[in-house]
């Protein structure tokens, strides 16, 4: 991939290469969002939501919103693409958070951007603590907020009016990634990107994590092609064995126009490439320290031992996905989640196997989990387009009878009076 990367760079054809995945990507109907009901709820009149595969609001009288499901199978990961809320529809997006059962949002844009606002303020800030959205009945508070150079980390709970029950939701806030542009360096996004790993957020236990900047597609689309391509790259152990331009169309298959500029698809080669080359080193480290620490008797099929807890991080570690206790969360080589627990370290090697069974059969239901969710979510979305375009082939023909129904009933009028 470095090669390749060097290729395209030394004859300056990042522009070429960009031309030629926007015109191989596949566009479909996005009739829904077209909609004469929906104009107002788009921040821009050429970015929509495929009708394949928008995210549905359940519990609204309207369904739509413009957000995308992007399913990646075989990387084990689903995100939601969307733009960034606007003042009329932060209620609709924390609904869609709660029902998709999201436990992060990850916002990679700054509320106000060149003078003009690219995001509704939807969350509380520290002076106003809550906000409450009571068209969709919802309390959102501000629990921390950690502030770091080029980003933020908040922990929110999400309050359902109705029900009573709360759940706490982090905010992933990246402050210094500009408009149609790139991060300052890979090395800088690869550490909100790893921050955001190690929240658990992403992994097949939760829900899709909501992903957006203000149009949901470039910035938006830089992260989740960056991260997919190094689980696929760490789940191969090969670089090589992943094609970014590949991949970059299968996203593209849900929610179009990911990747804005020559410059985002350069930066996410740069990314992936300095991201592969931290997740092999560690995983040679992990495995050097196995061979030592194993004695020499130990069979081959020893569990492997689990590493050394990260450095405690008062933010994250009290967290309760979906309003349940934690469960035992180990630090995952394997998709780059790095979970963290507050189980004290240990050399017991009885404690090592039985963590490595635990960590073995949690891996295999979540697994065997996340398929079943994602074929669910396909049918789900087969039945709803299916009568949505049943209701859009009729509505037209309906309308034309009643209209000449109402013409017929009229010349019949005219013709009584002139008798």
């Amino acid at each position: 991939m470095e090669q390749e990367f060097e290729d395209i760079d030394s004859s300056g054809r990042w522009q070429n290469l960009y031309n030629e995945i926007r015109n191989q990507a596949s566009e479909y109907p996005y009739k829904v969002a077209k909609l004469p009901v929906n104009r107002n709820l788009n921040r821009y009149r050429d970015v929509s939501p495929y009708d394949h595969s928008r995210v549905k609001l359940e519990n609204s009288e309207n369904d739509y919103i413009n957000a995308s499901l992007v399913m990646m199978e075989e990387a084990q990961r689903a995100y939601i693409l969307s733009q960034g809320p606007l003042r009329n529809t932060c209620g609709h997006f924390w609904l869609m958070v709660w029902e998709q059962c999201s436990k992060a949002v990850i916002m990679l844009n700054r509320v106000i951007e060149k003078g003009s606002e690219k995001c509704a303020q939807y969350w509380p800030t520290t002076e106003e603590l809550q906000m409450s959205f009571t068209d969709t009945g919802f309390v959102v508070r501000l629990l921390s907020e950690e502030d770091q150079s080029y980003y933020t980390i908040r922990v929110l709970e999400l309050q359902n009016i109705k029900t009573g029950e709360m759940r706490e939701i982090y905010h992933f806030h990246y402050t210094t990634w500009p408009d149609f542009g790139v991060p300052e360096s890979p090395a800088s996004f690869l550490n909100f990107l790893f921050k955001v790993r190690e929240s658990g957020s992403l992994s097949p236990e939760h829900g899709p994590s909501v992903v957006h900047c203000s149009a949901g597609i470039g910035r938006s689309g830089t992260f989740a092609l960056v991260d997919t391509c190094l689980v696929l790259m760490d789940k191969w152990k090969s670089p090589s064995s992943v094609d970014i331009q590949k991949v970059l169309l299968d996203m593209r298959e849900y929610r179009m126009g990911l990747i804005q500029t020559p410059d985002q698809l350069r930066f996410s080669y740069m990314a992936v490439i300095e991201g592969a080359k931290l997740i092999l080193t560690d995983n040679s480290a992990a495995q050097h320290n196995k061979q030592r620490v194993l004695p020499r008797s130990a069979p081959s099929l020893e569990p492997e031992l689990p590493p050394p807890p990260p450095p405690p991080r008062p933010h994250l570690n009290d967290s309760k996905p979906n309003g349940q206790p934690a469960p035992y969360l180990e630090l995952q080589a394997a998709s780059g989640d790095h979970l963290m627990t507050t189980e004290p370290d240990s050399h017991d090697h009885n404690m090592a196997e039985h963590s490595g069974h635990v960590r073995k059969r949690h891996r295999e239901e979540r697994i065997a989990s996340t398929a079943q969710k994602v074929q669910q979510m396909k049918q789900r979305l087969t039945d709803s387009e299916r009568k949505r375009e049943k209701w859009l082939y009729w509505r037209p023909v309906l309308l034309n009878v009643g209209a000449g129904a109402a013409l017929a009933v009229g010349l019949l009028v005219c013709w009584m009076y002139s008798q």
